[in-house]
């Protein structure tokens, strides 16, 4: 997706619903991550670790994994946790009366940024677009390995050949993908 079409849906996110400031912090999630629906469901307050700028995301197929974010994501999550509190090992996003949000609360923001924007309902827009767009940038700009490890792909598919068995990204490489993208220096990076 073109950076002019992901400013668009940013914007009637930040200015549009119920609940904007938990609709942009979904997607600033989701656009710098690369995580699937399930693991920012799961992510926890204890799976913060703001001195290193990471997060710890439990995704499909029991994969667990530590992902950079930027310094801005982790101070957003963090705000989060303290004008919603949840208890270390609960869901960390929630709503304003502190019960945490679903996968209806996706249903909802797509449908209504899908009514202010006709091309995100007609090409069927999703948040695993945003993982697409993600996974894309850091591929073409950093590389297959790297773009693998933010994807949290593990290496006992079959389909991506011996190469990578050999070609791994180290945490530091996918911190320097997350400083390019977000534009912020990384403390792993």
């Amino acid at each position: 997706m073109p950076d002019t079409r992901l400013a668009e849906i940013n914007q009637f996110a930040a200015t549009t619903g119920d609940d904007p400031a938990l609709d942009c912090l979904l997607l600033r999630l989701h656009t710098e991550t690369a995580c699937r629906r399930g693991g920012a469901l799961a992510l926890r307050p204890a799976d913060l670790d703001p001195d290193q700028c990471l997060i710890m995301l439990h995704e499909k197929g029991g994969t667990v994994r530590w992902q950079p974010v930027s310094p801005t994501l982790m101070r957003h999550l963090r705000q989060h946790v303290e004008e919603r509190p949840a208890a270390p090992t609960t869901p960390l996003l929630r709503y304003r009366d502190g019960k945490p949000i679903t996968y209806r609360r996706y249903d909802y923001l797509w449908e209504r940024i899908g009514r202010h924007l006709p091309w995100v309902a007609t090409q069927q827009i999703s948040t695993h677009w945003l993982r697409h767009t993600t996974l894309t940038w850091v591929e073409r700009n950093f590389s297959y390995a790297v773009a693998r490890a933010v994807a949290g792909h593990n290496d006992s598919g079959g389909d991506a050949g011996t190469t990578t068995t050999y070609v791994r990204a180290s945490l530091h490489e996918i911190a320097a993908a997350v400083a390019a993208l977000t534009g912020e220096p990384h403390p792993l990076a």
